[in-house]
């Protein structure tokens, strides 16, 4: 707060207000009848507080390039950012809040190499790339609570995100996320904790981004209900005699337990090479048309408006209109400034434009420049080059005791009865990249960048050997790749990224990955019409934990594994005015590797083909509105790779303003649904998804899943009340979305999220 007040009083006291156009000498927009937060010092000097302005940006791990994101200011369905369930729903989970959960959508699963224990918590854990940066003119505080339930059989969730900049280009803060789910179900309870910090610099010639994120997670195992029928039938049960409440109904595990711990450092940063050339109005000054000192300019089109330069908050300096496109120029005005009650921008924050180098967002729209005749400077990147670190330690432990007869494996490598397995993971990751970048002359239409990057892991298992004498084996690979980008990512008509790297050394010797997007953007009438398509193919062994592991009475050593090989074409159009969004792609994979119904790993020799489409249409008619998404997949082996032929979410609510139109209002409900299908089980001992067994498998699905809400947003807090599950105990009953693990029953929640600005 001391640093907040230093830099605001010197901020004002250079940014004297221009009476005739109310804006300050950095063209920023004052509102002479807003009530500004005023401080008062010893000589009674009156102290103006600055507008909130602020843009957000996530990295690319591999090569930390930047890409834009909108401010967390969105009203619409905040009642649903807690869901383990996803936004829409999307996802397979135990019913807790933190438990493991999997995607129904084929391609929404994850296939980067994250450790297997760490990937079915994707609800809370943050990978670099995941990470939110702030850059802002003041700081900026986020503080968001959850609730659902009671203190016996409840959950809560505590976040609060902080970023302030100590000057225009050094910015830093940290992050917290605690997370306790009792459960309503016996020894379902979990306990998450995250603490995290981050930094960043951006300059023109050196620019570096830092994140320490550290995680503790703590869950218990009940193994699921002994019976479905007290779900299903509960009148069956006891002779009908009792009507079991959630927390009395059996469970087949009661004293096993996992814990994981994880904790990353990363560390991005580059150094760029380019000139400086001079600019007036927009425009770049040519030698031969450059002035005497003190002559008088020449006056400029009219159309030479100009953008601010963000790299400097507060410190605007020109930028072309030829270096951004269009469309993004208004949103990333729209970024910038945390009005209250604004959508999210139509296209999903994963699309938004990428930053391209010695670019950075608008902060606001300067004055018309027809007769702006001052002579500015601007950075020309040309070569960047780049190291990015990672350094990563997770650990994990499953505990059991008085282990019943018939869950797990009959085989017991280490002990009878109980476990005490663990496993620990290390590695260290380097990236050495040379970048030749966009847009630094008129025949520079792409940036190119090459790399290299090496991969030290070891990892230390439990020895199931008994004829050797040791506590611990530890394995130790080497991976070194090489690879390079071609991408384009200024103007406003394409864009596209062509990423590849291959293995030279040890474990990634043959390996490859080849990945490519691309959109083109272009009118169609009145409106805007993207076009997206991706795609990649990827060949790669098996994770390590697919390949070695050993616990009491899960164990595998695969020597010589087959390559996975993965191929997908995926296509997307997006037409903003229609409110609507139609995806489509095929997914060819060759050596699937799996959890069979024993939860050990095999792989499929032959071919697997996924088919996918996915349509979303919005409609609305005055306060009305009514959000829908129908995805369609199928897969050619539902015996190795099951999954829904549907699944469907359709939201539909009353949206006005209130009070003024200050108080923004959203109430409605939502219903989830996907088709019959053979689920995944869950394998408490691994903490994997796996196959359910042959001789006793059951159909998960067919049951809609219905929540009730009210969310309301007043300037910068964001309030909600959700009824969730409001149809527990009608039709069929089968809320189970993992065998033998049924959701919460109807349980009423509320969330509240305040932004502050000072």
């Amino acid at each position: 707060m001391i640093l907040s007040i230093v830099g605001l009083g010197a901020a004002v006291a250079q940014n004297t207000l221009n009476p005739m156009t109310n804006r300050d000498r950095f063209g920023n927009q004052i509102d002479p009848n807003s009530q500004p937060d005023n401080l008062e010092d010893s000589t009674n000097t009156e102290i103006q507080s600055l507008p909130p302005k602020l843009y957000m940006w996530k990295l690319s791990e591999t090569l930390g390039d930047r890409t834009l994101l909108p401010a967390d200011t969105a009203s619409l369905n905040f009642q649903n950012s807690n869901l383990v369930g996803g936004m829409n729903g999307e996802y397979n989970f135990l019913g807790n809040l933190g438990s493991p959960r999997l995607s129904r959508i084929f391609f929404h699963r994850q296939t980067d190499d994250q450790s297997i224990f760490l990937q079915p918590f994707s609800s809370f854990y943050v990978k670099p790339s995941e990470m939110k940066f702030t850059n802002s003119n003041i700081p900026f505080t986020n503080l968001t609570y959850y609730k659902a339930g009671s203190k016996v059989d409840g959950e809560e969730r505590f976040k609060t995100y902080f970023s302030v900049n100590a000057n225009k280009r050094l910015a830093f803060g940290f992050n917290i996320d605690y997370l306790y789910g009792r459960g309503f179900y016996a020894n379902q309870a979990t306990s998450f904790f995250n603490g995290g910090l981050f930094a960043s610099y951006i300059g023109d010639h050196y620019q570096l981004q830092a994140i320490y994120n550290n995680f503790f997670l703590k869950m218990n195992e009940n193994g699921g209900i002994t019976d479905d029928q007290y779900i299903t039938k509960p009148e069956n049960m006891a002779e009908g005699k009792k009507q079991y409440e959630a927390s009395n109904i059996p469970v087949r595990l009661d004293r096993a337990s996992n814990r994981n711990h994880d904790f990353y450092i990363y560390l991005t940063h580059r150094y760029r090479l380019g000139f400086t050339r001079r600019m007036r109005g927009g425009q770049v000054i040519k030698e031969e048309r450059r002035l005497p000192k003190g002559a008088a300019s020449d006056t400029l089109p009219a159309d030479s408006t100009l953008l601010a330069h963000a790299d400097t908050i507060g410190h605007a300096r020109p930028l072309t209109t030829d270096s951004i496109a269009t469309t993004d120029k208004q949103k990333l005005l729209a970024l910038t400034s945390p009005d209250e009650g604004q959508r999210m921008p139509a296209r999903p924050a994963d699309r938004q434009p990428a930053i391209p180098e010695g670019r950075q967002p608008a902060e606001s729209a300067l004055p018309a420049a027809a007769t702006d005749t001052t002579l500015t400077e601007e950075f020309v990147p040309v070569t960047s080059f780049i190291h990015t670190l990672k350094v990563e330690r997770s650990s994990h432990r499953f505990r059991a005791s008085g282990e019943p007869s018939g869950f797990f494996p009959e085989q017991s490598y280490l002990a009878s009865g109980e476990s005490n397995d663990s496993t620990t993971a290390f590695s260290v990751k380097n990236t050495l990249g040379i970048a030749l970048l966009e847009g630094f002359n008129k025949y520079a239409k792409a940036g190119l960048t090459a790399y290299a990057t090496h991969r030290f892991s070891r990892y230390d298992l439990m020895n199931i050997d008994p004829t050797v004498d040791l506590n611990r084996i530890r394995y130790d690979e080497q991976e070194v790749y090489v690879g390079g980008e071609l991408a384009k990512r200024e103007g406003s008509l394409l864009h596209y990224n062509v990423n590849g790297e291959v293995g030279v050394m040890d474990k990634a010797a043959g390996q490859f990955r080849v990945d490519a997007n691309f959109d083109l953007n272009f009118r169609l009438g009145k409106d805007t019409v993207n076009f997206y398509a991706r795609g990649y193919i990827h060949n790669t062994l098996p994770t390590f934990y697919m390949r070695h592991y050993h616990s009491n009475h899960y164990a595998w050593d695969i020597e010589n594994p087959e390559k996975e090989l993965r191929t997908r074409i995926e296509g997307e159009l997006n037409i903003n005015r229609w409110h609507t969004n139609l995806r489509a792609g095929v997914e060819n994979l060759k050596n699937y590797t799996y959890f069979d119904g024993n939860a050990l790993p095999q792989q499929y020799s032959g071919n697997i083909q996924v088919l996918s489409a996915c349509l979303k249409q919005d409609f609305h008619l005055g306060i009305f509105h009514l959000e829908n998404e129908v995805t369609w997949q199928k897969s050619s082996e539902e015996n190795i790779l099951p999954l829904p032929d549907l699944s469907l979410y359709h939201n539909f609510y009353i949206l006005t303003r209130l009070a003024k139109k200050v108080l923004t209002v959203q109430l409605g409900a939502d219903v989830r649904y996907f088709s019959k299908y053979y689920a995944p089980d869950y394998a408490p001992g691994i903490q994997q998804f796996h196959l359910q067994k042959a001789d006793n498998q059951i159909e998960i699905g067919g049951y809609p899943i219905v929540n009730a809400y009210a969310n309301l947003q007043l300037k910068r807090t964001r309030i909600f009340v959700m009824m969730s599950h409001v149809n527990a105990g009608m039709g069929n009953k089968n809320y189970f979305l993992v065998p033998h693990y049924p959701i919460n029953p109807k349980v009423l929640k509320i969330g509240l999220s305040w932004n502050f600005y000072d």
